[in-house]
């Protein structure tokens, strides 16, 4: 039975005036509880009872699936209402293109659907699908992303989305029947008319954002770029235009930090190259500067080396030149030896004992300028041979017993039982050195003690005295010509 709020009127229009399907759907039973004859006969049943006895329980070919019912029930149940399209089954076994509406309601806390069904001609579909698409055509008019203006022939505005809205500064409203030129005044020049009818004259697709970037106008007066984009269409032989308007502020602010960076980045690698050039001209007086202290450098080496020659030969020289005239001195001191006589005998050898000392002092001077002349000149060569090391130190300091000192000793001790291969001239020269200056700068009544030790293919002499030392400031300058 109908709810007990249906009314005799209510009745009387759904079962002897209505033409299509309608009926009431428990879908807690999952079935219908009642039908009008109208929807009896729609769907090709005998009866109304035959109809609610049909045990398959759908309406549509191939049937819903529980899910698909369950669904569409709940959208109308939340919504209220709910509109599909179908292909509905007869009884019979054939289908038919149906609009199926599903209107909820309640009765006594029951949940119920009133469901409609309406056989579609072809025509019917046709509006259908024609109102569906321009549906579609409304949804991406007024929610893309880009801003849309539509024009008659005359240049007034006939349509317009929000967004094109929003770009310019208007409520969408109040663009309609102004004229393009408001939104964009300065372009092509301010010759709108002619353009328009140029192209109203020949209508075509024009993309003008790749040829010049237009500027406009928003209702507060203030200016922005903008891309436009052309393209038309027909409606009742009247001839629309399209404007696709794309506000590129943020593309133009991009361009123009992009342009200041790369002018900065000019300015930086004209810095760069200036300090380059800088740095390299520097460079080059530098290294100017250094070849021409290195020429000089070198010419005083040269004229160094050269003096130090000449002085070495002069040594060398003077060396020889003195040991004629000493040699000379020599032979006459020890004549006057032999012919001595009477009571200044005595005196008279003291005299020639000094003249001996100061000849020998002569020499002992002249062989170490003459030592310092080789040296210099990389001249000095070392003759290893075999020597008895104990004999060689005996020999040496027997030679220095006339510079003791009262109370003054040398000991030797040598480690170096066999024969060892060295130089024995070059060997007694630095003992005799070593000392003489020992001797020289210990005061009376001290010890020298000369060691010599032999082992892993060394040979170590060491030659300690009691004297003052050597200060600091002079350990620097030992290795120094004539340093004393």
């Amino acid at each position: 039975m109908f709810p007990n709020a249906s009314s005799g009127a209510f009745t009387q229009l759904l079962y002897t005036q209505a033409k299509d399907f309608f009926g009431i759907y428990d879908p807690g039973m999952g079935w219908f509880t009642q039908v009008n004859p109208a929807g009896v006969r729609l769907l090709g049943y005998p009866s109304e009872e035959v109809f609610l006895a049909d045990p398959d329980h759908s309406l549509r070919s191939p049937p819903w699936t529980g899910a698909q019912w369950a669904t569409l029930c709940e959208q109308a149940r939340r919504e209220g209402h709910q509109a599909v399209e179908a292909e509905i089954r007869r009884h019979t076994g054939e289908a038919f293109s149906a609009y199926l509406e599903l209107t909820y309601f309640e009765e006594e806390s029951q949940q119920f659907f009133l469901i409609h069904i309406s056989e579609q001609s072809r025509l019917q579909q046709a509006e259908r699908e024609l109102a569906h698409s321009v549906r579609r055509f409304e949804a991406v008019f007024a929610n893309a992303t880009i801003g849309i203006i539509v024009c008659d022939k005359a240049g007034d505005i006939v349509s317009a989305n929000e967004l094109a809205g929003r770009q310019f500064g208007y409520v969408t409203a109040e663009l309609l029947a102004q004229r393009i030129e408001v939104l964009v005044p300065q372009a092509a020049g301010r010759h709108h008319q002619q353009l328009r009818e140029s192209f109203n004259a020949h209508p075509q697709v024009r993309d003008m954002g790749t040829h010049r970037v237009l500027r406009g106008l928003r209702q507060d007066g203030t200016e922005f770029p903008v891309e436009v984009s052309l393209s038309y269409f027909h409606l009742d032989e009247e001839l629309y235009v399209v404007a696709y308007i794309l506000d590129i502020t943020a593309k133009k602010d991009a361009e123009l930090e992009l342009v200041a960076q790369h002018q900065r980045v000019a300015r930086l690698n004209a810095d760069l190259e200036q300090k380059v050039a800088d740095r390299t001209h520097a460079l080059l007086l530098t290294l100017e500067q250094l070849e021409k202290r290195g020429k000089e450098l070198a010419q005083a080496l040269a004229a160094e080396q050269e003096l130090g020659e000449m002085k070495s030969r002069f040594v060398s020289m003077a060396s020889h030149e003195f040991r004629t005239p000493l040699t000379g001195v020599l032979s006459s001191a020890e004549l006057i030896a032999e012919y001595a006589q009477g009571p200044q005998q005595e005196k008279q050898l003291k005299h020639v004992d000094r003249i001996r000392s100061a000849v020998k002092h002569m020499n002992d001077t002249l062989e170490e300028f003459l030592s310092v002349g080789r040296i210099e000149e990389g001249r000095v060569e070392a003759t290893a041979a075999a020597l008895n090391l104990e004999k060689l130190l005996g020999e040496t300091v027997s030679d220095v017993q006339g510079l003791l000192k009262a109370g003054q000793r040398i000991e030797c001790q040598a480690e170096c039982t066999h024969l060892i291969r060295l130089d024995a001239s070059l060997l007694r020269k630095i003992l005799l050195n070593l000392l003489s200056n020992a001797l020289k700068y210990s005061g009376e009544n001290s010890v020298v003690r000369v060691g010599a030790a032999c082992g892993a293919g060394q040979f170590t002499l060491t030659v300690q005295d009691q004297g003052v030392g050597i200060s600091e400031e002079d350990q620097a300058h030992l290795f120094e010509r004539f340093f004393r």
